[in-house]
């Protein structure tokens, strides 16, 4: 099998499947591995007075295993490919937690503002139904970049070393790609692969999400709004999101207790969200999913 047909497979299995839990309860998630392999990293060489370098070292040294390990793997054939592509890829899931925000929202603002917590690092605890509502969605389009698109690229560009070099270093950005005294240096090399790995993935997400939906009209409102993200790459699938939705996400939030005046996102569209709007979200990660899925089979033809 090709490349794109054994992503062509996984993408299928992901979405009917979606993560097994009768599989996980028995074996650790290869991103739990991955957890633990970077937190060793962090716990043995997160020392000392050169951080920078040893954060460095450690993020070389797990994208070198992970490229070992995918050449590794692939000599197994086309069938196993198949099987860890799905694991590593994130839409049947995606869609179902942020579908349980919806749900939740809907039996009470409580219940939802439990649920978003599952998927969403700010304050939580003091958000009104809008700001449930935008989170959940916000949440929708970073990840349908970074679960979904990203790793079904770099599976593309190079077979499983790519989709697990990719996914070992969007592990470490999100446990030590901080801005915090303890990572600041040490995890400035993971934070910048992130960066680098997802620069394509994320306007790819865009542009993917603008053309099922409302075109490349609004495109270049969507490139002013996406950089005015914190993020060089997260700014874009939330802009494009937003103007698919015409509702306005993003703005002010608190995290550990401060509030932080964030510009909102697509900032004419309509404020006032609910349960409705993020169902309409899900249809998005959908939609998206369904274009790449044809785009892939289509290349897989020829």
């Amino acid at each position: 099998m090709s490349t794109v047909e054994i992503l062509c497979l996984a993408l299928l299995l992901d979405a009917v499947f979606g993560e097994p839990d009768w599989l996980w309860k028995r074996a650790p998630h290869p991103a739990v591995l991955m957890g633990r392999l970077v937190g060793a990293a962090d716990l043995r060489l997160n020392k000392g007075q050169f951080q920078k370098l040893a954060g460095i070292a450690a993020i070389a040294g797990l994208v070198l295993l992970m490229l070992w390990l995918g050449w590794l793997l692939s000599l197994f054939g086309g069938l196993p490919q198949v099987l860890i592509c799905s694991v590593l890829l994130a839409q049947r899931s995606l869609v179902d937690h942020v579908k349980a925000v919806a749900d939740a929202l809907r039996v009470s603002l409580g219940d939802g503002r439990r649920a978003v917590a599952m998927i969403v690092s700010r304050d939580t605890g003091l958000m009104d139904r809008s700001a449930v509502s935008r989170s959940a969605i916000e949440s929708a389009a970073e990840n349908l970049s970074d679960g979904v698109i990203a790793p079904a690229f770099w599976f593309l560009v190079a077979g499983l070393p790519g989709i697990l070099v990719y996914k070992i270093v969007n592990t470490a950005d999100s446990m030590i790609g901080y801005r915090t005294p303890r990572y600041k240096d040490f995890g400035w090399a993971a934070a910048r692969l992130d960066d680098i790995l997802n620069w394509i993935p994320a306007r790819l997400t865009a542009l993917l999400i603008a053309l099922t939906h409302h075109g490349l009209a609004a495109w270049r409102e969507i490139r002013t709004d996406a950089q005015k993200h914190l993020s060089p790459n997260a700014g874009w699938p939330e802009a494009a999101m937003a103007r698919a939705l015409s509702v306005a996400i993003a703005g002010p939030r608190a995290y550990h207790g401060q509030m932080r005046e964030f510009p909102f996102v697509n900032p004419l569209g309509r404020k006032e969200l609910g349960p409705d709007d993020i169902d309409a979200a899900c249809g998005v990660l959908w939609r998206v999913w369904g274009a790449f899925f044809l785009t892939c089979f289509i290349v897989s033809i020829f």
